[in-house]
């Protein structure tokens, strides 16, 4: 995984040092909390915000020219398109299957399993968690579940913020303990521990945090009364069956090993080809051009258009990351001086110093390669183990960013929740999202407990290193 910015030969300088570097970040962190508090609107909302926060940088830095390039580079960067082609993908995807009747068949399929309200929820939690361990993805598990779990919830009485928090904790799930993800590739590879050791060694933290997820989305997923008498009479419609070979389809190939994009390609390929000749789509469902009105209109053209807002809210956020990683900000935050005096009190700086690189570059992998240097010698100086430190590392990484507002994670739940709109489930926002993730609330719990009493800490200890392919997001 390599960082979003691109490298430059020497730093980007700002007016007023390091507190002016920062200060972009914090105009955009100012305006997102307002947002937030504001009720949090969909990631459109979140444009103008990253628009006066870019303009801050470009009013502050030195070398304008440099600010703007480094902008672009960021921008174009593999791992950016490969989100927002991904994301564009997976809207038309979705809203293909949407128009086949999918979401019905799901409905369908819940009640005849008589998966309903809360243990429809638990259900979602559980699904999410199988792709994203089995993926090693939790942007692509919740761009592929996310827009077909949350809709068929309304047919389910499931409460829509306890689902979509069930989702989005589901994908987090993988993030934290598949061996493919590349949050755990990056923690357990910069401080020399082996793969399978140190996914292990995570079990004891991930699990119990799992298990209260489930038992709160049972408890509490069920949607009020009056909700339920709503939609009592939506019995679903088998008809769509058939289409749950295309999400199948797509995650096998995925769990191949396949590329992202080619495995949403082919899903929607399979997705036309499947429908038309069972008479689930027409063919002018596909694209019809309305005489007059110089416009075309298409399934595929609503479903991109369902990915523009996350899209532009990426793009927008990685030339922010770009700049403050090109100024040096994140190595000079996160810096490591002196010794630690006790294990807890390490333990209590590798989480505080991931925590200051998360938030900075809102990207989890980048903020673990950032600081795992000064973290395996702060670690060893403290004789913490290879595993305890790598645990440290992917806990915290799979807490701060499906929790708040302004990170992608929970910006892509609640842009997949808008695809609840045509069973009449309403929009939910980033902020609920986060709210609602009991995962990673548990997650954080853990690491609390595991800190302040050293839960876990014994037995964790040194191991080889190895050669390790990272998986993508």
């Amino acid at each position: 995984m390599t960082q979003i910015g691109t490298p430059t030969a020497s730093l980007l300088t700002f007016r007023g040092g390091l507190a002016g570097a920062l200060a972009p970040l914090g105009v955009f962190l100012a305006g997102v909390s307002w947002l937030a508090l504001q009720g949090a609107p969909d990631e459109r909302g979140f444009w103008p915000v990253l628009l006066a926060a870019l303009a801050a940088g470009l009013l502050l830095v030195h070398d304008r020219g440099r600010y703007a390039d480094t902008l672009l580079a960021g921008m174009a960067s593999p791992v950016v398109m490969l989100m927002v082609v991904a994301w564009l993908l997976a809207g038309a995807l979705s809203s293909v299957l949407s128009a086949t009747g999918f979401v019905d068949a799901l409905v369908w399929g819940a009640r005849a399993l008589d998966l309903r309200g809360g243990v429809y929820a638990g259900a979602a939690f559980l699904v999410c968690a199988l792709v994203s361990t089995s993926t090693g993805t939790s942007f692509g598990t919740l761009i592929i579940c996310g827009p077909l779990l949350y809709p068929a919830g309304a047919g389910a009485g499931a409460h829509p913020a306890v689902l979509l928090g069930a989702i989005l904790g589901g994908a987090t799930f993988g993030d934290s303990i598949s061996p493919i993800s590349d949050t755990t590739i990056a923690s357990a590879g910069t401080q020399g521990a082996d793969l399978g050791g140190t996914v292990r060694a995570r079990l004891k933290y991930v699990l119990p945090a799992a298990a209260l997820a489930v038992l709160v989305a049972v408890l509490f997923g069920a949607a009020q009364v009056a909700a339920q008498v709503a939609v009592a009479t939506a019995a679903g419609d088998a008809r769509g069956l058939p289409m749950l070979l295309v999400p199948a389809l797509v995650v096998a190939l995925l769990l191949a090993r396949r590329h992202l994009v080619e495995a949403l390609l082919f899903g929607l390929l399979a997705a036309v080809l499947l429908a038309v000749p069972l008479g689930l789509l027409r063919l002018d469902q596909l694209l019809r051009v309305e005489p007059g009105s110089f416009a075309a209109n298409s399934v595929l053209i609503d479903g991109l258009e369902r990915g523009v807002g996350v899209s532009v809210f990426t793009l927008l956020l990685v030339g922010l990351v770009a700049a403050l990683e090109a100024s040096g900000a994140v190595a000079r935050a996160t810096a490591v001086t002196g010794r630690a005096g006790s294990a807890t009190g390490a333990e209590a700086r590798i989480v505080a110093m991931l925590t200051v690189a998360v938030v900075l570059t809102t990207h989890s992998v980048v903020a673990i390669l950032a600081v795992g240097p000064y973290v395996a010698t702060l670690g060893r100086a403290a004789r913490l183990g290879a595993y305890r430190r790598a645990n440290l590392l992917d806990l915290t990484a799979c807490t701060w960013p499906f929790l708040l507002p302004f990170f992608l994670p929970t910006i892509l739940a609640s842009s997949a929740s808008a695809a609840g709109a045509v069973a009449g489930m309403p929009r939910i926002s980033p902020f609920e999202a986060g709210l609602y993730n009991v995962y990673s609330w548990a997650l954080l719990l853990m690491l609390a407990v595991a800190v302040t009493t050293g839960y876990g800490r014994r037995g964790e200890g040194e191991t080889g290193s190895g050669a390790y392919e990272t998986g993508a997001k």
